[in-house]
């Protein structure tokens, strides 16, 4: 089973006790946007075998926001931080770098 520490409240909470919201750090585009950039911001989402990073919100806890990131191929848990973020921690990254030397994902390495 995926356990994630929520980093509002500090409890290590059960997947039972959270609700995923897809992929983070999207940029979101607003009324000014083209069509195709709103299309590719609703439809086009990274799905990787690997390392991903996530939302996830702490349903039957404090109810907040949260960002995690881990490998969907091990569910091994690199990390969580707030979701005000715009990108992980550096402490994260490099424990992605640790484990999967060469990992690259979107803008970020």
């Amino acid at each position: 089973m995926l356990t994630l520490h929520c980093p509002y409240c500090g409890v290590d909470a059960d997947e039972t006790d959270l609700h995923a919201g897809g992929e983070a750090h999207l940029k979101r585009e607003g009324p000014g946007a083209s069509d195709v950039d709103f299309e590719d911001y609703l439809f086009m989402r990274e799905n990787p075998k690997g390392v991903h990073f996530e939302r996830w919100r702490h349903a039957y806890g404090c109810g907040k926001w949260f960002l995690a990131a881990r490998c969907t191929n091990t569910l091994q848990v690199f990390g969580t931080y707030p979701a005000q973020m715009p990108e992980p921690p550096q402490e994260i990254k490099d424990k992605i770098s640790a484990a999967r030397p060469g990992w690259s994902w979107g803008n970020l390495t």
